[in-house]
């Protein structure tokens, strides 16, 4: 931050609006903008609730900036136990998929920490498409819904499928906090009634993009881990839940076992 007075009325204005992290946040604003109109101008929308990340143009996730644009998805922290999990099956040569890959935050994880490794991504959501070509190869990134998005020569060539598919219930967006609900698209969200509609599909269709041996690996909730365990055993995969209480993360390593 620059320091005096003005900075001292931009944290106050923050505290008032419930920012809890209000130092921080006014000093990556000061960062963020290019001139004083500017820098008025982002923390009257951050004020008014807007999501800190998108005013940024960046989130911060696994020590990397990811860059994200309104009305996309904003990473979350607990993701990075996924985007781990993932780099560390993924080796040098293999291919690894960011599947509703939003900005493509996990894709780019995995690529910054695995040299060599080939990561290609999709998402149904033209506008995740648009920042997820800004992190990642843009050649690499498809738009459609779920596998149908990638082209055929990736079937049964995938080593390792990363996917954070939106797994709230529908009746529970409403209990999200704005910055969420209010901001993010609904597609990115919205997991059916009981919030395991995508994960029945991709533990449905995975089988047969995975490699030999290849795993998935997919973001879920303390309360719906065993359930989705359960789809991924269903259809031959051996499966188990992974849990960090520091991130407050839960996700499925799943493994295809012929």
């Amino acid at each position: 931050m620059t320091g005096g007075v003005e900075d001292e009325v931009i944290v106050a204005r923050l505290r008032a609006a419930g920012c809890v992290f209000a130092e921080e946040e006014a000093a990556l604003l000061v960062e963020a903008a290019g001139s004083a109109e500017e820098l008025d101008a982002l923390v009257a929308r951050r004020v008014g609730g807007e999501p800190l990340e998108p005013l940024l143009g960046f989130a911060e996730f696994g020590g990397l900036r990811i860059h994200v644009d309104a009305g996309v998805f904003v990473p979350r922290r607990r993701t990075e136990l996924l985007a781990a999990t993932a780099a560390g099956l993924a080796r040098s040569g293999e291919v690894v998929l960011d599947l509703c890959c939003g900005a493509g935050a996990i894709g780019a994880v995995v690529a910054a920490r695995v040299p060599g490794v080939v990561v290609y991504a999709a998402d149904v959501d033209p506008a995740a498409v648009r920042a997820a070509r800004v992190n990642l190869p843009p050649e690499r990134v498809f738009a459609g819904d779920l596998f149908a998005a990638l082209p055929d020569s990736l079937r049964g060539a995938i080593s390792v499928v990363a996917v954070n598919a939106p797994y709230v219930p529908t009746e529970a967006i409403a209990l999200m906090p704005p910055e969420a609900r209010l901001y993010e698209p609904a597609v990115a969200l919205d997991g059916g009634a009981d919030g395991l509609d995508l994960h029945r599909r991709i533990a449905a269709e995975a089988g047969e993009w995975l490699a030999p041996g290849g795993s998935v690996v997919i973001e879920t909730s303390r309360e719906q881990s065993a359930r989705s365990v359960a789809l991924f055993e269903a259809v031959g995969f051996s499966a188990r839940v992974v849990e960090d209480d520091d991130l407050d993360a839960t996700i499925v390593l799943a493994t295809r076992t012929s």
